[in-house]
C-alpha cells in the first residue's frame, strides 16, 4: 500500500509516478515516524542480493532514511545513498549512513562506479529509463541491480474490514482498497520497471524472487503507520482522521491486533554491457 500513488489520478498514475513529485517528497514532513513505523526487509533478501553480486560497493537509490541501506551496511557493504529530500537524507545520516542529496536522474556519480544498486520502495519515483540508463552508467560490468518493494497481503476478514473504511471515507478512490491484494498490485509497477530495464539496451533480463514474511501489529502500530502510506499524508486533514478512526474501530473488532503478511518482491538483473 505506501507505494501507490495518489488514487485521484487513477491507473494513469501507476503508470507516471515518477512525475507525481508532490508525493514522492511529502514523506520527510515526518521521517521519523516513516522511520519508525515502515516495515522492513527480510535478513534473506539482503544475504541473497549479497551473495549474487560481485562484491560489497553498494548505492542505495531513494535511501530515504536509511533502511534498506543501513540493513546492507550492517551485513558487511559499503554503502551510498541517493535520497532527493533533505530532510529524510539528513535522518539517514544522523544512523550512519553516508547519504547524497539528489535525484537520481540527475545525480553526479563522478566517475564512481558500484558493484550493486539497490532501490528499496523508492523506484517507482524514478523515470524507468532514464533510471535504468543512470544505472548502467553506475554499476561495474556484472554488476547486479535489485529492486524491491514490500507487498500487502491481508487475510480476508482483513482486506474487508479495511476496505471497508475506504470504501467509506475516500469512495472516489478505489485503488486504495485494492492495495492489500499481495504480488498482483504491483504487476504494473515491476513491468514498467522491466520495460525500462529492456529499454537502456544495458541489463540481462529481469528475473523476480520473492520472500514472504508476517508482521504483527496493534492497534496503535497499524494507526501509527497509515499516514505514512503514499498520498495519505496529502489527505484533508477530517479525511485523514476518518480513515484513522475506522481502522482503529476495525481493529478493536479483530481483538485489537491483526497479522498482516507481506511479500518482498524484488526486480533483479545483471548489467551486461
Amino acid at each position: 500500500m505506501p507505494t501507490l500513488p495518489p488514487a485521484r489520478h487513477g491507473r494513469r498514475a501507476e503508470h507516471e509516478s515518477h512525475t507525481q513529485r508532490e508525493v514522492a517528497e511529502s514523506y520527510g514532513e515526518d521521517a521519523e515516524r516513516y522511520d519508525r513505523t515502515r516495515p522492513r526487509y527480510p535478513d534473506a533478501l539482503v544475504e541473497r542480493i549479497i551473495a549474487g553480486s560481485p562484491g560489497r560497493g553498494v548505492l542505495d537509490v531513494g535511501a530515504g532514511t536509511g533502511i534498506a541501506g543501513l540493513a546492507f551496511q550492517a551485513a558487511g557493504c559499503t554503502v551510498l545513498g541517493v535520497e532527493p529530500d533533505p530532510r529524510m537524507a539528513e535522518f539517514a545520516r544522523h544512523k550512519g549512513l553516508e547519504v547524497e542529496i539528489a535525484t537520481f536522474e540527475d545525480w553526479d556519480p563522478a566517475d564512481r562506479t558500484f558493484d550493486t544498486l539497490i532501490a528499496g520502495t523508492a523506484w517507482h519515483w524514478i523515470d524507468p529509463v532514464a533510471g535504468a540508463v543512470k544505472a548502467a552508467q553506475t554499476l561495474r560490468p556484472g554488476g547486479r541491480l535489485a529492486l524491491f518493494w514490500n507487498a500487502f497481503q491481508a487475510a480476508p476478514e482483513v482486506a474487508e474490514a479495511f476496505g471497508s473504511v475506504y470504501a467509506r471515507v475516500l469512495p472516489d478512490a478505489p485503488i486504495y482498497r485494492l492495495a492489500m491484494a499481495g504480488r498482483q498490485s504491483y504487476a504494473g509497477v515491476l513491468a514498467k520497471a522491466s520495460d525500462g530495464l529492456e529499454h537502456s539496451g544495458a541489463f540481462a533480463e529481469p528475473a523476480q524472487w520473492h520472500f514472504g514474511w508476517d508482521r504483527d501489529y496493534s492497534r496503535d502500530d497499524w494507526l501509527d503507520q497509515v499516514p505514512t502510506f503514499g498520498g495519505h499524508g496529502q489527505l484533508p486533514p477530517d479525511r485523514l482522521d476518518a480513515l484513522l478512526t475506522g481502522f482503529g474501530d476495525a481493529i478493536d473488532s479483530m481483538g485489537g491486533a491483526f497479522t498482516m503478511h507481506y511479500t518482498a518482491l524484488v526486480l533483479t538483473s545483471v548489467r551486461t554491457r
